[in-house]
């Protein structure tokens, strides 16, 4: 079996998958030279330790060392340091592969290519194979100022909480908005926390960041429009995305995909006062990522399946004639990562590739 397709049915296992496509091919290629491709091919998503790669490998430990620095000096793999032993493992495409090398925010010309391909790849079918089957991996979460007007709120369901429940924090650059470019939007909005991390700053793709600086990035992502999105599971966040609607992964697997399970929406819907509601249209033309609002009339009217209930409409309303109710049957929020995995996994037949590269 070639090298590097060896290495795409080892990424493949992931929850959020690595589909066979003549792109993906060519972004492996990209990434891994074909010694690094070889390597990396003796590797799983788990961190093993370097001496255990490198005799799966049949390379000498010195020198598949320098091969895996080389490599987590790209992101292209994961490393971890516990108890003085370094150990590496590979990145699911998404979040990771995909991401990590573009959160310097500099474009070069090989990234560039790259973007190209991963736009590409995202069409065809990276962007189904992310989407939920039916359980998404990602989940939106009302902005902070909008869910005052709620009741019933669970911790999981404020942004502000899941930063406090983490130990690191860390800020990068989009990477969707710098590799696809399609609006001006700030970039350095994506949180990453504890293990990844450290990996980032450590290999100088983000910068560790306060608790205080965390929640300053939130306030700035609510005042420009973005989403917040975040993993499926109530335990722990992982990742704090603050997404648009026209470049990022998340969204546009709706947006431009059309995939009805690339997300979960949150607990909350928009509801609309018509009698106070003066019909200014900022809801819709400003603040709704997904068309779900339409104030040609003389009141914004709502369109329910639509509405992702992301509460940006609710903090701009010059009336405050719009606010969040809790869904009648709301969303399903996994309640620890583990469990999350385990469900897609099982609903897409992944399960039993991925837990054999744990005993492997």
């Amino acid at each position: 079996m070639d090298k590097y397709e060896k290495l795409r049915e080892i990424l493949d296992a992931s929850p959020t998958g690595a589909p066979k496509s003549r792109a993906f091919d060519e972004i492996l290629r990209i990434l891994y030279s074909p010694d690094e491709a070889d390597l990396a091919a003796c590797m799983t998503l788990f961190p093993r330790p370097l001496e255990a790669i490198a005799a799966d490998a049949g390379v000498d430990p010195d020198r598949a060392g320098r091969m895996l620095e080389a490599m987590a000096d790209r992101a292209v793999v994961m490393s971890r340091e516990k108890d003085g032993k370094r150990s590496y493992g590979l990145l699911p495409t998404i979040p990771g592969l995909f991401e990590f090398p573009f959160m310097r925010g500099a474009l070069t010309p090989e990234l560039a290519r790259l973007a190209k391909l991963w736009d590409e790849y995202h069409r065809e079918t990276q962007g189904a194979a992310f989407s939920g089957n039916p359980t998404p991996i990602a989940r939106v979460i009302p902005v902070e100022q909008s869910v005052g007007t709620a009741t019933h709120i669970h911790p999981h369901d404020e942004v502000a909480r899941l930063i406090d429940t983490v130990d690191y924090v860390a800020l990068g650059n989009c990477a969707c908005r710098v590799s696809v470019d399609a609006c001006d939007k700030p970039r350095e909005m994506c949180l990453i926390f504890d293990a990844a991390g450290r990996f980032l700053v450590s290999r100088g793709f983000a910068r560790q960041i306060s608790r205080k600086e965390a929640h300053a990035v939130l306030d700035k992502a609510e005042e420009t429009g973005l989403v917040h999105t975040s993993n499926n599971s109530a335990d722990k966040a992982s990742f704090i995305c603050n997404c648009c609607s026209c470049c990022c992964t998340i969204l546009t697997c709706r947006t431009r995909l059309g995939l009805p399970h690339a997300f979960a929406e949150s607990a909350f819907q928009a509801h609309i006062d018509a009698g106070s509601c003066t019909g200014c249209g900022i809801c819709a033309d400003d603040r709704c990522p997904m068309g779900a609002i339409d104030a040609s009339g003389d009141t914004a009217v709502l369109t329910p399946e639509r509405c992702i209930g992301c509460g940006l409409c609710v903090s701009t309303c010059p009336t405050g004639s719009i606010g969040l109710v809790r869904r009648e049957s709301p969303p399903e929020v996994l309640p620890t990562m583990r469990e999350m995995g385990a469900r897609v996994l099982s609903e897409k037949g992944k399960l039993e590739a991925f837990l054999s590269q744990m005993k492997g």
